[in-house]
């Protein structure tokens, strides 16, 4: 291919005469933020400035990088890091964020990282627009940064300049794209397949609160998208980019899904895990309370019209319900390294120790009310 034709093919030029299709902008547009991510968090070696002149269409569909005279290197601290600090931000964790950024080498040594705090604290609740663009997110913390004189190591002002350089080009391809958000299934895929005690404690911290409550919500989308991996890039995708992008962007390992869930529960059934047993066991008490206010198990509502109303209020019955169905599907993908999770935990004697608090604590507390429950379901099934 002659440098003429590699010239036209560049994505300015494209977009220019109206040559990509609607179609292909997403296509164009999800493939260069996965390989921008991949770069930045896998191999640590990028190119930090993935702006439309320098990515070209080949004629195979894929995308190709030119102008390689800007690249950083980022070294794993940092790219741990920086899944960290998206983790902490989406969970609106201030203290954690003012720890990250103290040893990231953000903010000086000496500086009290409370007072930080308090001020992205503020910052999270007077800006009501919580935006899911790298831009919006970067304006929201400037205030901050200025107020405790950051400073951003060489490594990261590069990373900073090719999030910004890669939100502008998916922005010019699809103005409606979400970087963050989009990036949010890759950083939870990355969290699941890596076994680091680093990054096994963010997965924690993503789903357990620091009281050592569960965050349901994120907990119920988490098992929705690692049951269902591809339906979403099945709408978006032809069958050769599905062929070639399907695993890695939106799908997850399931052998790595499965170490992550068996680390996870081993953690929650550790003296660590005290805690969250707690919490677990009060939440399932709730759920029981729930599932007997209609007066027998059967005869509660649960269709999918209820659920999807009950979801706004934020009903614990209606997100357990739905993980559970989630949960289902991902088993039926792989029923034995499910089966083989299931054996090993039934070989542990905490796991029996948790499973009596729990049935001692649901016949404690509902013992009137199963019964009342059984004999009015017993006497709707005589007549």
């Amino acid at each position: 291919m002659r440098w003429s034709d590699i010239c036209l093919k560049k994505l300015t030029i494209l977009l220019r005469l109206k040559m990509l299709k609607n179609l292909l902008l997403s296509t164009f547009t999800i493939q260069g933020v996965y390989c921008s991510l991949r770069q930045l968090l896998e191999e640590g070696f990028f190119h930090a400035d993935p702006h439309p002149g320098n990515l070209v269409a080949t004629d195979d569909g894929s995308l190709a990088y030119f102008d390689f005279g800007m690249m950083g290197d980022i070294p794993r601290h940092y790219r741990v890091g920086l899944i960290q600090v998206l983790v902490h931000f989406v969970n609106r964790d201030s203290l954690g964020l003012a720890n990250d950024f103290l040893s990231l080498g953000f903010i000086p040594d000496g500086v009290d990282t409370q007072l930080v705090a308090n001020a992205l604290h503020t910052s999270f609740n007077s800006d009501k627009r919580h935006s899911n663009d790298f831009q919006g997110v970067m304006n929201q913390l400037y205030d901050v940064m200025y107020e405790f004189n950051f400073s951003l190591p060489p490594d990261y002002a590069l990373v900073i300049r090719a999030l910004g350089s890669l939100e502008g080009t998916a922005k010019a391809l699809d103005p409606n794209f979400k970087v963050i958000e989009s990036a949010y299934p890759f950083v939870v895929g990355r969290l699941l397949a890596d076994p680091d005690p680093d990054m096994r404690k963010i997965l924690r911290e993503l789903l357990i609160r620091n009281d050592g409550s569960i965050r349901w919500t994120r907990l119920e989308r988490l098992v929705a998208a690692i049951s269902e991996p591809s339906t979403e890039t099945a709408s978006e995708f032809d069958s050769a980019s599905r062929a070639t992008y399907g695993h890695g962007w939106k799908s997850f390992d399931m052998h790595s899904v499965v170490a992550a869930t068996e680390d996870l529960l081993c953690f929650v059934l550790s003296v660590k895990g005290q805690l969250v047993r707690l919490f677990l066991i009060r939440d399932i008490l709730k759920v029981t309370d729930a599932f007997l206010q209609g007066g027998a198990l059967p005869c509660v509502d649960l269709t999918q019209e209820t659920v999807k109303s009950n979801l706004e209020t934020g009903d614990l019955l209606s997100r357990m319900f739905l993980g559970l169905q989630s949960f289902h599907r991902a088993v039926k993908m792989s029923p034995d390294l499910w089966a083989a999770l299931l054996i090993r935990m039934l070989m542990k004697p905490e796991f029996h120790s948790f499973l009596f608090d729990v049935l001692s604590a649901v016949e404690g507390h509902s013992r009137d009310r199963l019964l009342e429950a059984f004999w009015v379901f017993v006497s709707r099934v005589v007549r």
